[in-house]
């Protein structure tokens, strides 16, 4: 069958809003860092990206140093479940399996999204179809060929509602409501999915998206071969240089550079992952989340870096000779988030009340030292691009009660707030500052405490607890993921068409100034219904000994280490 080419995937063409974008560039209407991001979203390479904006490419800047093949990176991290990509639901795991498998496209520590299994991509003018062009020549450990049965395979998998990936919410687009009310169900659109040739791949979306290239590097977009059974430990299958030869959860993860060449050689010039990879193995061992555990790991020569400490820890970290600190600013935070559904939580006037309680700078000066960004309770960050600066909500003791009374608790109210440290006792710090500043309005916060892996059991159910939520590079993937109505990871039980449509005009934006206004509903509607206190974004430190070369402090956490080398 001859498929006829469109205009969007006609060779050497560039997208007609590069050309705005690059205008707003100009003119100071869009920082560097916007413009990088969004041109090659666009579809522009990195290199004309940087060319455009007139600085250098960091990546091919020349180090000081001449790598040395071989050796073992031995990491502190907690060792977890990790048998399922589409299904994670924290970094970990994904950084032990993203040594194996691989994305259609990398995101790297500068933001900048670039090509990876994907040679190239493409959207059509109004941002409503994008044909990506995979690499040919990439072999699967097993010998089978990479090609776009593979992404067929794994976008099938990830917007079927049974396999409960959260990818749904990213790819929403995709998808239609079928049945209703308890029946109702998200499904992917008839003709959504286009294979085009062996090599490329279409997605026709029901509205316009411009992230879709960055959504593929969320962590659960994880490419899998197309027979993948559903157990990545028992089938370790991938694409990247390295498998994975030794697993326990809670112990340990060995990975061994695989026999065969790694097809990212033919790539030499490609920042993170092109070119000759280094080191022989990489073993990660479970020392528990905690920063103490994880630092004395390192400090005892266990390990040569750790996956990341709390800021109350700094002053250790600064001891141990040999070191060097990684700091990222991120758009990491913990919620303390409400489900909805359940009393007391459906009156929208016991939600508001607590977040009138909340004082947000006492968190950033009494957890962080001031390092951190203070949060607004609509979970779009100062770092986004896209984010709108609202006036802060100030503490108001008296509406709270006020608000209380309205609700009928005029004596005050009880509650209990689900607490599991998944991400470090910061975590705890949060909840006890906020039973603190609510005790004066008549709220009495009891904190249920419990081990990381019980929260975990519950976290999406429970009406009252606090989840830690890596970072993303946009403020509209996180609230895709966490808000729309239906998707796997929507813990508050939130739903409201208002706040959809919103979005979905915030997410079809390319005009940045546009895009930002468009947010600034987006976020009052959110802060509005009070379905979250979020009162703090993080900083994030990790170790790593001073022979450790070329690692970078990545905002989400991710290991990139196909170009990291030993020192010894």
């Amino acid at each position: 069958m001859t498929v006829k080419k469109m205009d969007h995937e006609m060779p050497g063409r560039i997208h007609p809003k590069i050309k705005d974008v690059t205008e707003q560039f100009k003119s100071g209407k869009m920082d560097r860092r916007e413009f990088l991001r969004t041109s090659t979203l666009l579809g522009l390479s990195a290199a004309a990206a940087y060319s455009i904006a007139g600085i250098a490419d960091p990546t091919l800047e020349a180090k000081a140093a001449t790598p040395k093949k071989g050796g073992i990176l031995k990491v502190s991290m907690e060792v977890q479940e990790m048998n399922d990509p589409a299904v994670y639901s924290w970094t970990p795991p994904s950084n032990v399996a993203r040594q194996v498998c691989e994305y259609l496209v990398m995101t790297g520590p500068d933001n900048v999204t670039r090509p990876y299994l994907a040679e190239s991509w493409s959207a059509s003018d109004d941002l409503k179809t994008w044909t990506f062009k995979l690499r040919q020549g990439i072999k699967w450990h097993n010998g089978d060929d990479f090609n776009a049965d593979d992404v067929m395979f794994n976008f099938t998998r990830w917007l079927d509602p049974n396999t409960g990936s959260s990818n749904v919410g990213l790819f929403d687009s995709m998808l239609t409501t079928v049945g209703e009310g308890d029946d109702a169900k998200k499904v992917m659109t008839e003709g959504a999915l286009e294979k085009v040739d062996d090599y490329t791949i279409r997605l026709n979306l029901n509205s316009a998206v411009l992230s879709i290239p960055e959504n593929l590097y969320n962590y659960p977009t994880m490419i899998v071969h197309r027979g993948f059974k559903g157990n990545l430990v028992e089938e370790p299958n991938g694409t990247g240089p390295f498998t994975l030869v030794d697993f326990a959860v809670g112990e340990k993860a060995v990975l061994k550079r695989v026999d065969q060449p790694y097809w990212g050689e033919k790539y030499p010039d490609e920042p993170f992952w092109g070119g000759e990879v280094y080191l022989d193995e990489i073993h990660y061992f479970d020392h528990g989340a905690g920063s103490a555990a994880q630092l004395a790991a390192v400090a005892s020569g266990q390990v040569d870096m750790n996956y990341e400490f709390d800021i109350a820890s700094l002053g250790m970290a600064q001891s141990i000779p040999g070191m060097k600190i990684l700091e990222a600013r991120t758009a990491q935070t913990g919620v303390m988030r409400m489900n909805i559904t359940q009393k007391p939580f459906d009156d929208k006037r016991v939600r508001q009340a607590l977040m009138y309680c909340c004082d947000a700078e006492k968190y950033n000066e009494l957890i962080y030292q001031g390092r951190g960004d203070v949060g607004e309770h609509h979970h779009v960050s100062p770092i986004h691009p896209e984010y709108f600066a609202l006036n802060r909500i100030e503490r108001d003791i008296d509406k709270a009660k006020l608000l209380l009374a309205e609700a009928g608790y005029p004596d005050g109210i009880e509650l209990t707030i689900d607490v599991g440290n998944t991400n470090g006792p910061w975590q705890q710090q949060v909840c006890e500052i906020l039973k603190d500043q609510a005790a004066e309005a008549g709220i009495t916060l009891n904190l249920n405490l419990m081990p990381a892996s019980k929260y975990w059991e519950i976290w999406a159910t429970t009406p009252f607890g606090i989840t830690a939520w890596t970072h993303r590079p946009l403020g509209t993937m996180v609230l895709s993921l966490a808000y729309r109505s239906g998707v796997p990871w929507n813990e508050t039980g939130y739903s409201n068409p208002e706040f959809e449509k919103a979005l979905d005009k915030a997410e079809s934006l390319v005009d940045a100034e546009k895009r930002k206004a468009a947010m600034e509903e987006v976020q009052k509607i959110i802060q509005d219904d009070a379905i979250i206190i979020q009162p703090i974004w993080q900083p994030k430190f990790f170790l790593a000994s001073e022979k450790v070369m070329n690692v970078e402090a990545h905002p989400t956490q991710y290991h990139q280490l196909y170009k990291v080398w030993i020192d010894s």
